[in-house]
């Protein structure tokens, strides 16, 4: 088969995969999850709205000084959700995504869930961009109102070429672009596993938290949180996690090409292998969570549509919980 060849037919598959993604999420989430304005992700909005009364847990950013210092009672000022929102998505199909060993593999994941933030945001005048990294090839799309536009965004990213053997992502670069030019207060979506060589090697995030971790992409995370609503989903393979008991097996990292020869029959090797992978996914949700990030995890062998109905569900019950319009 020649490359041409090759080609449309990946474009074949591709516009297939997605068509079922749309209908999945006109079928299944679009109305479940758009009962009120709050859409996917409930945030707080940046328009000014009345005081209440502060309590644990609450942004001390936002503060109510003025109501404060009149009644001598801590408050905090609400804030409405604004009617046009702009989403920028950091989409990373670097090496590691191009794995999967349950329903699907992580890349189709990360289509699947840009399908349905796309989907369910780009409606009432909200414009919908991205900046997309396969470790060789930084793509931007810049943010356009209309579902139609939306559809266009998605199919270009899925179009995206496949990193080749030895291509190593940089998440943190790709996240750095999303602060120049500065935008307007909005909704950041970052779509990722979040591996790179410290949390790979299970290197010192803990120690600096929460000043922030030496991970690549912990540093410009915060600094996008400080003006924007952000959202962190992870993408995880069950094999990432444990090991099965399969004897000697070659493993190839996809974005060095390195190669390790383990003996997955010895169950020490498969019980320090959980311990480890535990530890790095308990360093990525602190992190995640230091920086002020909602997080959301994907995995290819749950249903990601109930994943995301659990999480956005979650998250207008804490919000109700605390007063946030």
């Amino acid at each position: 088969m020649s490359d041409a060849e090759r080609s449309a037919t990946e474009d074949e598959a591709a516009d297939a995969l997605l068509r079922r993604l749309e209908l999945t999420v006109r079928n299944k989430l679009d109305g479940l999850l758009q009962g009120n304005y709050l859409g996917l992700v409930p945030g707080s909005g940046t328009e000014a709205g009345e005081s209440r009364l502060y309590f644990s847990g609450d942004d001390v950013r936002r503060m109510d000084w003025p109501v404060t210092a009149r009644t001598g009672v801590a408050h905090v000022r609400q804030t409405i959700a604004d009617r046009e929102l702009e989403t920028w998505l950091a989409v990373d199909l670097s090496a590691s995504l191009d794995f999967g060993t349950a329903r699907s593999d992580k890349r189709e994941l990360v289509l699947a869930a840009l399908t349905a933030i796309t989907q369910l945001t780009a409606r009432d005048g909200n414009r919908v961009g991205a900046i997309v990294s396969n470790g060789e090839t930084t793509l931007r799309i810049p943010a356009l109102p209309g579902r139609m536009n939306a559809r266009n965004l998605v199919h270009t990213i899925a179009r995206m070429p496949r990193a080749s053997e030895g291509s190593r992502g940089d998440l943190g670069s790709m996240l750095e672009q999303l602060q120049r030019p500065p935008r307007r207060r909005g909704m950041v979506v970052v779509l990722s596993d979040f591996l790179d060589a410290t949390a790979a090697t299970g290197g010192p995030a803990i120690a600096s938290l929460p000043d922030g971790a030496q991970s690549s992409w912990a540093r410009p995370l915060r600094a996008l949180s400080g003006r924007h609503q952000l959202l962190a989903i992870e993408i995880v393979d069950p094999r990432e996690l444990e090991l099965p008991a399969a004897g000697m097996v070659t493993f190839v990292d996809t974005e060095t090409g390195e190669q390790l020869e383990v003996q997955t029959s010895d169950a020490q090797v498969r019980r320090r292998f959980a311990e480890a992978a535990q530890q790095q996914r308990t360093q990525i949700a602190t992190v995640l969570r230091h920086v002020g990030a909602a997080h959301l995890q994907l995995r290819t062998d749950r249903s990601w549509v109930d994943d995301i109905v659990r999480f956005v569900l979650a998250r207008r019950h804490l919000l109700a919980d605390t007063g946030v319009r």
